[in-house]
């Protein structure tokens, strides 16, 4: 890996974390808007920004209340989800369409975090599935313009070198 793609990588999974931890209890449990989650839009401008996000996602699921549960489930919700996203880029042109898309993948693949929380925490499958299933919905829809607007200024694109 290259110095600057190992950089961008790094800062994306500090941003990643930090945002996460800046509101903490919302990002974890059966209601959860995890804000960070917006950068899982990134794998749409370039499929290296996943290396960024999984390490984000690794070391955030780390100060987890579910402990192992949220290191494999929560791990493995986003490698699933962001891998799928990265895989449907081949057939679906343009970056609003492909982020709708993976907000839509996000949003299902969330039942993996229902599974957890009932494992956790013996909450209802389906009632969590919704819950956490509209907090992703949520946060990847407004993530859509936001990410659009910064990348209008930052180039994503060119950002992580191929």
């Amino acid at each position: 890996m290259k110095v600057k793609s190992l950089a961008t990588s790094g800062i994306i999974a500090a941003l990643y974390i930090a945002v996460s931890m800046l509101i903490a209890p919302l990002a974890f449990g059966a209601l959860q808007f995890r804000i960070a989650e917006m950068f899982n839009h990134l794998v749409v401008f370039n499929k290296k920004f996943f290396v960024g996000i999984v390490i984000g996602v690794l070391i955030t699921n780390l100060f987890s209340p579910l402990g192992m549960y949220d290191l494999i489930f929560g791990l493995g919700q986003s490698v699933l989800a962001l891998s799928i996203t990265i895989f449907a880029k081949r057939f679906i042109k343009g970056h609003v369409k492909q982020m709708i898309f993976g907000t839509l993948v996000f949003t299902f693949t969330m039942f993996l975090i229902a599974i957890e929380l009932n494992l956790a925490f013996q909450l209802p499958f389906l009632y969590t599935w919704l819950t956490v299933a509209v907090g992703e919905l949520v946060v990847m829809g407004i993530g859509i313009p936001i990410m659009l607007a910064l990348n209008k200024r930052i180039n994503f694109s060119k950002l992580i070198e191929d």
